[in-house]
């Protein structure tokens, strides 16, 4: 997806966000990049200058356990980061796995059932592949309520809907890296990144940082049109019996003015989702 020097690619957007500061080294206006120098990782690493200049142009390809982990620790990448450093860089196959876009008749039936809480199911690339009543009332306002990062930076009711957009953005491409990182050749997920690419440079800027991040629970801020500020509590639970599918669900702390606005969402969904008069069979 980044080309045919992933390894390379990966270790200098890493390079460029690690921040001189954060690894003991002065960070003085003469530095002309604004991360970390070739030369700064390969001390932190223990390894020669040319060694490491010769993993990020590709000409060495077969780096060790120990070096990759050593770089890792350098570029003080965190669990999800480091695995993908050894999928890049371990000459070792890794077990290919294929994201499914079906959603189970269970696993509907467990998301449906959830009538309290906006619950919604999504894909490798964040496709909305079901949801719940509740979970469409939440993302009324949206013109498409189809795909995440779509709906996040070519959607301009984005920039109202959500209390930080610019967390919410950066979360959601550190997201849709970890699912790339774990479905390489994930043809939808190459649709989405083109896609957006092209039409969204701040989705550009975000994806070239090369940060792997899965979401699994986060606070979010949201401020509804009918219902106003909702602060709500996001959890995203893998889907075994799927890969690349999450159960996605909002809630609320019991009493707070949010816990009454998922009330009054639901109200809303009940609404939209009731039979019009004329039209209830017996």
């Amino acid at each position: 997806m980044d080309g045919d020097n992933g390894l390379g690619d990966y270790l200098r957007a890493r390079r460029d966000t690690t921040m001189p500061r954060d690894v003991g080294f002065p960070d003085d206006a003469s530095r002309r990049v604004s991360g970390l120098r070739r030369d700064e990782v390969a001390l932190l690493a223990g390894v020669s200058t040319d060694y490491y200049i010769r993993l990020e142009q590709g000409r060495e390809r077969h780096p060790s356990k120990q070096v990759l982990q050593a770089i890792a620790r350098a570029l003080r990448l965190d669990e999800a980061a480091t695995t993908h450093l050894f999928r890049l860089g371990l000459s070792a196959p890794w077990p290919s796995v294929r994201a499914t876009t079906t959603v189970g008749p269970d696993l509907l039936r467990l998301m449906d059932s959830l009538r309290q809480l906006p619950a919604f199911v999504v894909g490798s690339a964040q496709d909305v592949l079901a949801s719940n009543a509740m979970a469409q009332e939440l993302y009324r306002g949206f013109t498409r309520y189809d795909n995440l990062l779509r709906m996040i930076f070519l959607d301009p009711f984005a920039q109202e809907f959500y209390g930080d957009w610019e967390n919410a953005a950066a979360v959601a491409v550190n997201n849709l890296r970890a699912s790339s990182a774990q479905f390489p050749d994930d043809e939808r997920i190459e649709r989405v990144v083109g896609e957006l690419s092209v039409h969204s440079p701040a989705f550009a800027t975000l994806w070239a940082r090369y940060e792997i991040r899965p979401r699994t629970q986060e606070d979010k801020h949201f401020c509804h049109p009918r219902v106003g500020e909702l602060r709500l509590h996001f959890e995203a639970l893998a889907v075994t019996s799927a890969p690349g599918q999450h159960l996605s669900v909002y809630s609320a702390e019991p009493g707070s003015a949010s816990s009454d606005g998922l009330i009054l969402l639901r109200r809303l969904a009940e609404q939209s989702t009731a039979p019009e008069k004329g039209n209830v069979h017996s």
